[in-house]
């Protein structure tokens, strides 16, 4: 009995380690950015600015409020909780100085969005990445 729980155990943990977001920020496979740095990932999702530095418009796209990547990117890249960033977009937003991220309603409408939109920037779990999307920015493991 104690060599099926414990057996029960390893294959449970197994599967939580799996299941853990990974954000990576992407691009559709079309654009001609090959790359973002981390502030330039903060500056565009945080509304500081709207220009890739390819000179296109930055189209900033966040996963849906309940997505646990959306939780997890947002820790990565500026240490802070999805409190904590709704309420700095509530007091830009009331400011009138700049606009949030686009919210897809899916991780699928994040990619079709990105998809759509030239200077598209998302971030999504690794394991969406296919051909059709490009990483620009990937968080040390």
């Amino acid at each position: 009995m104690k060599a099926l729980l414990f057996t029960l155990f390893l294959v449970l943990s197994g599967l939580g380690s799996t299941a853990r977001a990974e954000p990576v920020v992407v691009v559709s496979a079309a654009s001609s950015l090959r790359q973002l740095s981390q502030d330039e990932v903060v500056n565009i999702f945080l509304g500081r600015y709207r220009r890739l530095p390819n000179g296109d418009t930055a189209l900033p796209i966040d996963q849906p409020e309940s997505s646990p990547v959306r939780a997890d990117f947002y820790r990565r890249l500026v240490n802070k909780d999805l409190n904590e960033i709704n309420a700095y977009w509530s007091r830009l937003i009331f400011s009138g100085r700049t606009s949030p991220p686009l919210q897809a309603s899916s991780s699928a409408d994040v990619i079709v969005w990105l998809l759509g939109q030239p200077g598209g920037v998302a971030y999504v779990d690794r394991t969406q990445v296919d051909k059709r999307l490009r990483i620009v920015m990937e968080f040390p493991r």
